[in-house]
């Protein structure tokens, strides 16, 4: 893997983090609603502790994106070409999108 094109595990780590923080918020939110008094004096529970990813697992989630956007970037750019154009817009990933999310 070519560090030079490779996404950034920390950003991608804090984007994560960004993520599984405000499910965690939902969630509490929405327990709180129907949780009795006991349960929520425990806090025990597994689903309300926040989620974490070691580092093998971020290098996977990293190329994982860098496959991702490379191959919608190629497809795009098919279709662009095939209109005659020399830049790809959002038009061009909107046509891929579909089937490129079927593919991963």
């Amino acid at each position: 893997m070519d560090a030079n094109n490779a996404f950034d595990s920390d950003l991608i780590h804090a984007i994560f983090k960004h993520i599984w923080a405000r499910r965690f918020r939902e969630r509490e939110r929405s327990d709180a609603i129907d949780a009795t008094d006991a349960e929520v004096a425990l806090g025990t529970s597994k689903k309300n502790r926040l989620a974490s990813a070691n580092a093998n697992a971020l290098k996977l989630s990293c190329e994982l994106l860098k496959s991702f956007v490379s191959e919608a970037v190629q497809r795009a750019a098919i279709i662009a070409e095939a209109e005659g154009m020399d830049k790809i817009e959002a038009s061009h990933l909107e046509r891929i999108l579909p089937q490129l999310l079927l593919d991963f």
